[in-house]
């Protein structure tokens, strides 16, 4: 089954701050498991919403709003696609990711 994992935008993200040395070599050896493990597909950080632009739909109508957008918590700062055996599964290497900041993920 393949998974798209979310990972939330927070202040720090949106602001473009970057993660300190150690958190990046520490995301750097949990991607590389993942990969060794066969279960990353692909994954990504993402620009904060201030570099971005919202597409909005009403018929055959379109208007752009760029970004920043407001709520940092609605942001994604990031993503993995994964395949795995099972949701379970998913999860537990979601529980495994070295985050040390507080906030979500979404699976």
């Amino acid at each position: 089954m393949r998974f798209m994992v979310l990972l939330k935008a927070n202040e720090d993200t949106e602001a473009a701050v970057m993660p300190s040395e150690q958190l990046l070599a520490e995301m750097g050896q949990y991607n590389e498991e993942m990969v060794k493990a066969g279960v990353l597909l692909a994954g990504e950080g993402l620009q904060p919403s201030s570099k971005g632009a919202r597409v909005k739909f009403s018929g055959d109508e379109r208007s752009v709003t760029d970004g920043p957008f407001a709520e940092a918590k609605e942001m994604i700062a990031g993503y993995w696609l994964i395949q795995v055996k099972s949701k379970d599964e998913a999860i537990e290497w979601v529980k495994r990711c070295p985050n040390p900041m507080d906030g979500e993920s979404e699976i």
